[in-house]
């Protein structure tokens, strides 16, 4: 399997040398005492309640103890004395997590918009993200600069994963898709893609045929690739997933195999027989749960993922309830990207009474599989949809609104909390370094001023986030979100600048006609 991007280690070495005469002081204090020396650390997380994502326990009155960029302790606080610190935080009443992974985010919306999408990366960190999956967009030179540099310590932001270019059919609706017609064309898309280093393969179904989507999950898994996909309507989940696919992106996929006749609505549609809408129709008449989840377990013995993006389709299903006009996150996304949020809501806003309850209806039937694939042993992966043309879907606070989602729908907070951490970083094969608080592993670490095994709104409130062992106490936080503002702010300014100058020139060449 292509190895994912190594995650750069930030050592420098002025801290090397502070390190070492750290540790030569306290050595000489040790000896002259005659007793151990104190293990010195870069960072010492004191009296925190440590949650333990993996094994769903709230350990008490713990220290964490950093250094570099790595996690070296987690233990009892009474054991502090071992170790010489150059900072500490006081985390008394504070639970701390593991930095979170939003698996499904999108920079794009052309090249006059990269400072807009980079400006995201902020929000990112502000909200407690360590990384993010991005599933495709137009933009994708820019986002392997993004993914190195922060890679390499040159660009504050979350750890970027990322499928590169998505596949496509020929004439695909949607901007940067690398096209491909035949098996030939599919093998070299692979390896570009490969030459790349991409993360995963992301094949979508808008133009590309049934046969070559097949062929294309095929010929990637066979390099040892992951695999995330939309599925078309004419092939059978379990086929796909029997196919080796990884995930599947957006529950609604994951929907349609629980209807008892897939196989054969799924091939009337093929044989033209009736349409995806009709089809849909009958797959919502004859959804089942006990064929649910049986279907749904057969996904988790495979390895199939699911990631369900609900806080997108909630917000655009709900747009005739709150419209978000005054949502006040909006002073942190660019106008370019605000933008693209145009087409979700000026399709929506065509619907009628009629369409409006099939749409709530039809979010509603989506998110109640959530449980059911969760009780079959799916690796659910918290993922937002969020960037460009997804309305109102926000990019950093968006994760925490999806993980609210997953709480509506029947997930347990743990649930939910380890879809946004543990679940990720096993998908993409970083588990043993990332994901969960422990010894050897990166020092991602959220403190929360409340327990988020209680209530997961508890994640909203972040006290300091380190990142990578950097510390980004509140107010260095909020610096980003103010910084980020203020760009936006300038953004918005020229915008309308060049606005007004092009209306001015419009005047008089109206007035000639």
């Amino acid at each position: 399997m292509t190895a994912t991007h190594p995650i750069a280690s930030r050592r420098i070495a002025p801290r090397r040398a502070a390190l070492a005469l750290f540790a030569a002081i306290f050595a000489a204090a040790g000896a002259h005492a005659g007793e151990p020396a104190a293990e010195p650390v870069d960072l010492l997380i004191r009296h925190a309640n440590v949650v333990d994502v993996i094994a769903g326990k709230l350990r008490s009155d713990r220290l964490i103890a950093v250094r570099g960029d790595r996690i070296v302790a987690i233990e009892a606080d009474a054991k502090a004395a071992r170790f010489a610190a150059q900072r500490s935080i006081d985390a008394s009443g504070k639970y701390a997590i593991p930095g979170l992974w939003d698996m499904h985010v999108h920079f794009g919306g052309g090249d006059k918009l990269i400072e807009e999408n980079k400006n995201l990366l902020p929000l990112y960190v502000a909200h407690g993200i360590a990384a993010v999956r991005d599933a495709a967009g137009d933009l994708s030179p820019s986002v392997f600069e993004w993914r190195d540099a922060v890679a390499a310590g040159r660009l504050d932001g979350p750890t970027i994963f990322t499928s590169g270019p998505k596949l496509e059919g020929y004439k695909s609706i949607w901007p940067g898709d690398i096209e491909v017609g035949s098996h030939a064309e599919i093998a070299k898309a692979l390896d570009q893609l490969q030459g790349w280093k991409v993360d995963f393969v992301k094949i979508t179904d808008n133009t590309l045929s049934p046969e070559l989507f097949m062929d294309a999950l095929q010929q990637a898994r066979a390099r040892g690739l992951r695999v995330s996909a939309h599925l078309p309507f004419v092939l059978p989940v379990d086929e796909v997933s029997k196919a080796g696919l990884s995930s599947i992106e957006h529950i609604e996929y994951a929907y349609k195999a629980g209807s008892s006749q897939e196989a054969q609505i799924s091939a009337m549609v093929r044989r033209g027989e009736i349409d995806s809408r009709e089809g849909w129709n009958r797959i919502q008449a004859s959804f089942d749960r006990k064929t649910a989840l049986a279907a749904y377990r057969r996904l988790a013995q495979r390895g199939t993922a699911v990631t369900p993006t609900l806080n997108g389709s909630f917000v655009t299903t709900y747009l005739d309830r709150d419209d978000h006009k005054n949502d006040p996150y909006l002073q942190y996304i660019g106008p370019g990207l605000q933008a693209t949020y145009a087409w979700r809501v000026e399709r929506a806003a065509k619907d009628d009474a009629a369409a409006i309850v099939r749409r709530h209806e039809r979010y509603q039937r989506n998110a109640s599989i959530l449980p059911l694939l969760q009780q079959a042993g799916v690796n659910i992966l918290a993922g937002t949809d969020a960037g460009f043309l997804n309305s109102f879907n926000y990019p950093g606070v968006g994760l925490h609104d999806e993980m609210q989602r997953f709480v509506e729908s029947g997930l347990t907070p743990l649930q939910t909390l380890q879809a946004a951490t543990i679940n990720g970083a096993r998908f993409l094969g970083q588990d043993k370094e990332h994901g969960s608080l422990a010894a050897g592993k990166a020092a991602d670490i959220v403190l929360l001023d409340a327990d988020p095994l209680r209530d997961i709104g508890a994640t909203r409130k972040i006290d300091t986030f380190v990142l990578r062992g950097q510390v980004h106490d509140r107010a260095a936080l909020d610096a980003m979100l103010a910084q980020v503002r203020g760009e936006v702010a300038a953004q918005r300014a020229a915008d309308e600048a060049a606005k007004a100058a092009d209306a001015a020139k419009a005047e008089p060449a109206a007035a000639k006609r």
